[in-house]
């Protein structure tokens, strides 16, 4: 819903700015442009202005961005996904990314740094939420990418090994028990809909190899390039924005999926081994910063072993979800077979 299509003396917007006023103690709220909408209508984003919060920020306003989550009814998938399940799931997402600003967010730095978190709130009348956080673009990271070259995507995997590392070993409770918006037990219209073969047959095998890693982190869930926020001042730096399915998961989820959101498929092929290797050097990094008795080798051994795995089981999901996907490559179909071939000999 855009809601600069309202005055602000319609009853909806004065609802939003009212609480928006009580949970941050500001005296007024200025809307602003709405970013975009929510997948499927289930709200928007958009930009807002807190004005009288001198006790922090002086005399200035503070720029803030509202996500607004209303769900109180199911809406059509732009896919065509639209069930229960697929509702009570979404409904999931926004109550897990709440937590994940409430009770995680204030852990994750300057090297994985997200939008800080201010205040959120349900609204009973909306059956949904509103979530505040400080606006990044306000921060530096006003930059938002279609097109990387390779240090935005050193910049992406350098986010993402801080943010295994600073959650490694984390239980993520309240969290996902199993992160990732295309994780199997979440997903069991798109496993029906998958064609019969060995990649549906061993689609369990895949994901519980997944889930039984010994070394295990939070994921961010949808590390896409479009969540990811851009710095023109510290090019080697990003922030990271929308997370509704982070949860418990092995770092290499986050790595295939990102690879997956930026390059093609001969790229992929050509620099798997350089990018893997500058995201293992990165997490060594930031393990050793934070103290970890970990043992490092291991770690990377069974990661790498796992790489493949992870594309397999996000390839599983776009076979039943989007079966013409174009992530569905070449190099997703070789990594993917030769996934199955090991389950074959094993």
């Amino acid at each position: 819903m855009d809601y600069r299509n309202f005055s602000m003396q319609t009853p909806l917007v004065n609802t939003l700015s009212e609480t928006i006023c009580r949970i941050t103690g500001a005296e007024a709220v200025v809307l602003g442009d709405v970013i975009q909408s929510l997948w499927s209508g289930y709200g928007v984003i958009q930009r807002a202005a807190l004005c009288g919060m001198q006790s922090q920020c002086g005399d200035a306003d503070v720029p803030v961005v509202i996500k607004h989550i209303d769900i109180s009814r199911a809406r059509a998938n732009p896919r065509g996904w639209a069930s229960d399940v697929s509702h009570q799931r979404k409904v999931r997402s926004y109550q897990i990314e709440k937590t994940f600003y409430e009770k995680f967010s204030e852990q994750c730095k300057q090297r994985c740094q997200v939008p800080k978190f201010l205040a959120a709130d349900e609204i009973e009348d909306e059956a949904g939420w509103v979530i505040v956080m400080a606006d990044l673009n306000f921060q530096g990271f006003d930059g938002r990418k279609s097109h990387v070259d390779q240090q935005d995507i050193h910049a992406c995997l350098f986010w993402l090994a801080n943010f295994h590392a600073t959650f490694m070993g984390n239980a993520a409770t309240g969290l996902w028990p199993a992160g990732t918006y295309w994780h199997l037990e979440t997903r069991p219209d798109e496993l029906d809909a998958m064609p019969e073969g060995r990649l549906k047959n061993s689609a369990e095998m895949i994901d519980r190899r997944l889930n039984e890693a010994m070394y295990q982190s939070l994921v961010h869930g949808d590390a896409k390039v479009a969540n990811f926020c851009f710095s023109e001042g510290e090019p080697d730096r990003v922030a990271a924005v929308d997370f509704q399915y982070v949860g418990r998961g092995c770092g290499m989820k986050d790595v295939a999926y990102f690879i997956s959101s930026c390059l093609s498929d001969e790229a992929a092929a050509r620099q798997q081994e350089s990018l893997l290797g500058f995201y293992f050097e990165q997490l060594q990094v930031a393990l050793a910063g934070r103290n970890s008795a970990i043992h490092f080798p291991d770690l990377e051994c069974e990661w790498r072993e796992l790489y493949p795995y992870a594309w397999a089981d996000f390839c599983r999901f776009l076979a039943g979800w989007s079966p013409g996907h174009w992530k569905l490559n070449s190099y997703s179909e070789q990594i993917t077979q030769a996934v199955l071939e090991n389950i074959d000999r094993s």
